[in-house]
């Protein structure tokens, strides 16, 4: 990746009259990564891939792609850029092969119809109605198109959504090959395997602004691991020692928490060093540690511990989110 990014954001801002969808945004993409971003209904995603797109301006701050304004400069970039979005809305009296071929006309150098539906699973669906396709092929259909053009820069908005499990891996692999040739990915998904799979960075995006970036084990060594476990005697007769009584452990979070079924629940930021006391300590007693699991924090323990914290962005706790639309209306 070079120093200087494709993608260059600052301060970035978009209003639908009073409501502000986009706060203030920063994120940059260097050539050859794939940038995940990630957030809830409503937290601004949408709204501000639009804006990196060029699909609408800027209400503040500064957009620049490919060393251009996307929104006013559009018709000098748009051929370096390859866009997926959540639904395309192609006419479904055209057969598969007939939208392709219509959207290769649009293209100065596009991949040969035949190549781009080979590589998402529909070249056995050429000659079939766009609306006798099923959800998943029609997101199979969007991603062709979306990459027809070599595009420099590729936007995909929930690509995989409507896939079944071997589909969503095929195209998997479709992006991951495109990153080996240098193309850069700015996506955006509700599934966190995804992004761990595929990102090389994530950015999480709550009430407009983005509030973690970095690589997944960078967003994830943020929160704490968990170990639970039952504590027994040498009799197998579950023991609830208060948390008192359980030995200084240099990493817990909070208080442990031990039930009167002798489950012992506890956070630490030193998962190995806590891990070790616990069971010299055990030991020593002669304790077992039934049922024991101790594991790093997950991507969704990291994103689930920053959605807790946007009740004052979305109302307050247990008020309904809105997506990006129905904020904006």
């Amino acid at each position: 990746m070079t120093s200087e990014p494709i993608v260059h954001v600052r301060g970035a801002r978009r209003r639908y009259g009073t409501f502000e969808a986009v706060r203030g945004v920063d994120l940059d993409v260097h050539r050859g990564e794939l940038v995940a971003l990630l957030g809830t209904n409503g937290a601004g995603k949408t709204s501000f891939v639009e804006l990196v797109e060029g699909l609408a301006p800027a209400s503040g701050g500064t957009v620049r792609v490919l060393g251009r304004d996307p929104y006013r400069e559009r018709r000098q970039i748009v051929g370096s850029l390859g866009i997926m979005l959540q639904s395309a809305g192609f006419s479904g009296d055209l057969t598969v092969a007939e939208t392709a071929r219509t959207w290769a006309g649009t293209l100065t150098r596009p991949r040969p119809v035949a190549d781009v539906l080979t590589a998402v699973g529909l070249d056995h669906r050429a000659d079939v109605r766009v609306a006798s396709l099923s959800g998943g092929e029609k997101r199979r259909l969007d991603l062709a198109l979306a990459t027809m053009g070599d595009p420099e820069l590729l936007f995909l908005d929930e690509p995989t959504t409507g896939l079944d499990p071997e589909s969503r891996r095929a195209t998997w692999a479709l992006v991951q090959g495109m990153l080996d040739a240098g193309t850069t990915v700015l996506l955006t998904t509700h599934y966190l395997e995804e992004a761990e799979q595929l990102a090389d960075r994530i950015a999480i995006m709550q009430a407009g602004r983005v509030v973690r970036t970095g690589s997944v084990a960078d967003v994830v060594a943020a929160e704490p691991a968990r170990v639970e476990a039952v504590v027994r005697n040498d009799g197998g007769r579950a023991v609830t020692p208060a948390a008192a009584d359980l030995p200084a452990l240099a990493g817990v979070v909070g208080v442990p928490d031990i039930d009167r079924t002798g489950r012992l629940r506890l956070r630490t930021t030193r998962l190995q060093d806590d891990l070790l006391t616990l069971l010299q300590w055990a030991d020593a007693r002669r304790l077992r540690l039934d049922d024991l699991d101790a594991r790093a924090a997950s991507l969704e323990q990291a994103f689930l511990a920053l959605d807790d914290t946007d009740g004052d962005a979305h109302g307050a706790p247990g008020t309904p989110r809105t997506t990006d639309t129905e904020a904006a209306a």
